[in-house]
């Protein structure tokens, strides 16, 4: 089990980075989690990356080569995972650049690109694949590896997020929209030279978070390096956010019941932050 101490605030997120997150839609947050919390986090994903929780991306699409995994919803079934998801700095840092009063976990991810992995992580946007709306939704991105452009770092194309085009999302490591699905087609930013000079990417260690917003455009290269390129994710909801059933988009056990206009709600997507007072007590709460 994740150790309580490992769970602390290392220190709080400044107004400069607030402001970097709201116009460009990333933000590199450098040392804001304590770097033994994520080396506590190597066991638990290996016994995910172990598990049937996980697929190969690039064999769905008939690729092959050294993997590029992914797996979401761990921490519905791994308590390391809802510790690290829950209870860690990552809800309340994500309180603070989304300017919410309260978050709830919207979903966890686990990605891993082994060495000389071909597969591209194609350009799209979160909010895609998503069955919610709103301005408050955000994806936090941790590092368990030393990340950079060789080892297959995440691209962002900054201000992507203030764009009102709704993106159909993909493959993943294929740009091919799924099918029956609604919008427009995420543009070929690597073919366009002004849009790929702007993207940026980072070089992140163990210890810093990348957050970005749901509505930004990003991808990723292949990992061309040695060295593995491991990451959790994990992606939270403010205030504003609502359920909304997208045609086409895969729909989790958890989405079923999920009534459109409804905004999430325990016990299926936790509250996880909030700075509201508690309610005052009613005449009727307190009567017989």
């Amino acid at each position: 089990m994740i150790s309580p101490e490992l769970l602390q605030d290392v220190r709080p997120i400044t107004d400069d980075e607030v402001a970097t997150f709201e116009r460009d839609g990333v933000v590199h947050l450098i040392g804001v989690l304590n770097p033994a919390l994520v080396a506590a986090m190597s066991d638990p994903l290996e016994a995910v990356l172990a598990s049937p929780e996980v697929a190969d991306l690039g064999a769905m699409v008939g690729g092959t080569g050294p993997t590029f995994v992914a797996g979401t919803d761990h921490f519905r079934t791994r308590p390391d995972f809802a510790a690290f998801a829950c209870r860690s700095p990552l809800p309340a840092i994500a309180a603070a650049l989304l300017r919410s009063q309260s978050v709830w976990l919207v979903e966890d991810s686990v990605l891993v690109k082994e060495p000389g992995s071909p597969h591209r992580t194609q350009f799209h946007t979160d909010l895609g694949y998503f069955h919610l709306r709103g301005a408050q939704l955000c994806t936090t991105w941790v590092p368990l590896d030393a990340t950079g452009p060789a080892s297959g770092m995440v691209q962002y194309l900054p201000g992507s997020h203030r764009l009102s085009h709704d993106y159909r999302p993909n493959h993943f490591v294929d740009p091919t929209p799924l099918p029956d699905t609604v919008g427009e087609v995420v543009p070929d930013i690597l073919a366009d030279p002004a849009l790929a000079g702007a993207l940026i990417t980072v070089e992140a260690l163990p210890g810093d978070v990348v957050i970005h917003h749901a509505r930004t455009i990003h991808g990723g290269p292949a990992n061309s390096s040695t060295t593995r390129r491991r990451a959790i994710s994990v992606r939270y909801g403010g205030d504003d956010v609502r359920h909304l059933r997208k045609p086409g988009v895969p729909v989790s056990r958890w989405q079923q019941a999920a009534v459109d206009g409804t905004p999430l709600a325990d016990p299926d997507w936790p509250l996880v932050h909030s700075a509201r007072p508690p309610r005052a007590a009613r005449a009727s709460d307190l009567s017989g």
